[in-house]
């Protein structure tokens, strides 16, 4: 790695060698971030003209010799005008990460993740899951050609994300316990065998991550959005977002960074009630629940992180229902054609709430994280849509069902 590079408590500001394996401070146990001497070098670099990719910002990520990579990044940025119409707002654009390679965001902090676990010689990666990061560090391990081991909560992840994980080649470890237990397991099973983690605990991971925020002002011609929402579960995404965006503000590529807006699920929300109280520590949810299975965490690993871009942009956070998930999952499928995991679709339960609470003004230019694919779990839709309708095979009866069908329909749509 590039010797122009360090990690960095995010509290008592002790250095430590970018080398060196570690994921928390050895002086006070918090955080730490990456950091880089001479950004300002890249401000007129020949990067912009490049095509977008996570790689295509390579001078705001580690120097590596090897990169593994299956072409992540360039999602789509959708301007969403038949949503906006329904929620009664002017300016909406969802950024859909769902069409990453393995379906989830997750992509852009394995490529850079498990990068430099090979720069750094480890043999084995490990991480525990409540399905997308497994599925996404399976695949790329088996593309570096590194074992993988992952610790998911038994009985409480998707189906589709279980699928992936043991396709690529994974070890998979269920544990009879929630996704905050298996966490706190495979941090002591890395440092008793030598595996090297991968969860978002690890700051290397972020930094892949934060091209998020790179691609959203990048696609909108490098205007800068006044507010990003997204979903918040181990709260990676929002404190990766908000130091990406925070460099370029620093080095004078961007004037301002836009309002940080985290939602959580109601069953599983520490963050989300310590805004409310405007607290600056969380309390943990000890059994978190929710139907969103990649935000079903109780104690998220970079709660501090996202209380400080929250804090840091004036931001807020939010708490939605269940059915507030699962109506909005619907909502953007049938306005806009975008199938996303239920998760995902906080972000756009969260807009609908906060637009009825005047939190959000019409006129804003509102961008909307989502972040799986809705195939990572099937049966959740399944379930909350309408019963398969079923008929004989004879066109009359079909003839019979497709009146009564059609004219409903009509109606719905006013044409």
């Amino acid at each position: 790695m590039d010797s122009d590079l360090w990690l960095e408590c995010i509290n008592c500001h002790t250095k430590f060698d970018a080398k060196k394996i570690i994921y928390t401070c050895e002086k006070c146990g918090h955080l730490l971030d990456v950091k880089y001497g001479n950004l300002e070098k890249a401000i007129d670099g020949d990067w912009k003209k490049r095509p977008i990719s996570v790689w295509k910002y390579y001078p705001f990520l580690p120097k590596l010799k090897q990169v593994i990579s299956l072409n992540e990044g360039k999602t789509n940025l959708y301007h969403c005008t038949n949503l906006s119409d329904k929620l009664g707002i002017n300016n909406l654009w969802v950024k859909n990460e769902g069409e990453n390679p393995t379906g989830s965001f997750k992509d852009r902090g394995m490529t850079v993740g498990v990068s430099v676990a090979k720069s750094l010689g480890s043999r084995v990666v490990a991480c525990a899951s409540t399905g997308n990061t497994s599925a996404s560090l399976a695949a790329y391990a088996s593309k570096a050609k590194m074992a993988c081991v992952v610790f998911i909560p038994s009985g409480k992840i998707a189906l589709g994300k279980l699928a992936q994980a043991m396709m690529y080649g994974a070890f998979v470890l269920a544990i009879k316990g929630n996704f905050d237990e298996a966490l706190e397991l495979v941090q002591e099973s890395c440092e008793r065998f030598h595996m090297y983690l991968l969860n978002s605990l690890n700051p290397y991971r972020l930094e892949g991550q934060k091209t998020i925020g790179y691609e959203i002002i990048d696609q909108l011609n490098w205007e800068v959005p006044d507010t990003i929402i997204l979903p918040i579960g181990n709260a990676g995404n929002i404190s990766a977002i908000y130091k990406g965006l925070l460099e370029w503000k620093e080095i004078g590529l961007i004037e301002k960074i836009p309002r940080m807006i985290g939602i959580q699920a109601e069953g599983a929300a520490p963050i989300a009630e310590a805004y409310k109280k405007r607290e600056k520590t969380v309390t943990f949810v000890e059994k978190p629940e929710t139907i969103a299975t990649a935000i079903r965490i109780g104690k998220p690993v970079n709660w501090e992180k996202a209380l400080r871009a929250i804090y840091g942009t004036k931001g807020l956070a939010e708490t939605v229902s269940d059915r507030e998930i699962l109506e909005a999952q619907k909502m953007l499928a049938r306005a806009e054609g975008i199938f996303v995991e239920p998760a995902s679709a906080s972000s756009i339960a969260g807009l609908r709430k906060l637009i009825d609470n005047g939190e959000i003004d019409r006129n804003e230019r509102v961008v909307c994280v989502t972040t799986g694919h809705g195939l990572k779990d099937p049966d959740t839709a399944i379930k909350s849509c309408e019963e398969v309708t079923q008929v004989q095979a004879d066109i009359t009866d079909i003839e019979k069902t497709l009146n009564k069908i059609l004219s409903e329909t009509m109606k719905i749509y006013a044409v």
